[in-house]
């Protein structure tokens, strides 16, 4: 018996499976694993119609993977009609940058949802990817995860 399952990597949903695996690899650094690059990249050159894709950092670890839906009803958010259930939060490590990778996210297709930036503890942006699912960009000014 081994102790604990291991987390292999985060799923996301998506109409466009691809469109969404290349928003993430670009907004975080990630590369696709072997095999699931877009045609004309070294894969097999065939149609780009993926129902599953898979990001790597570049030291091979699983980051995220998206799967492709027939249809996503997307979340509401902050309205309770529909949930968001699940997000993903980034820390940019420079609070300088904070203003900067939000910018990036929404030149790539990111959509505001909501700003704390006033928040002296921790500020952050909530944002929708191209697919819908909210994500956070959060930073802490004195360099220092907070409490809790």
């Amino acid at each position: 018996m081994s102790g604990h399952p291991r987390l292999v990597n985060t799923v996301l949903d998506a109409t466009d499976a691809r469109e969404l695996a290349e928003f993430y690899r670009r907004l975080l650094g990630l590369v696709y694993r072997p095999g699931d690059e877009p045609p004309g990249s070294g894969a097999d050159g065939g149609p780009d119609g993926p129902d599953w894709l898979v990001l790597l950092t570049p030291e091979g670890q699983r980051i995220l993977a998206f799967q492709r839906v027939e249809t996503l009803h997307r979340t509401t958010w902050p309205s309770p009609d529909v949930p968001m259930q699940m997000h993903l939060c980034f820390e940019v490590e420079d609070p300088g940058d904070l203003d900067h990778q939000r910018r990036r996210a929404e030149e790539m297709g990111a959509r505001l949802l909501l700003h704390r930036t006033d928040e002296p503890e921790e500020p952050l942006y909530v944002l929708a990817d191209p697919a819908g699912h909210p994500f956070c960009l959060y930073t802490h000014p004195d360099g220092e995860p907070a409490a809790g």
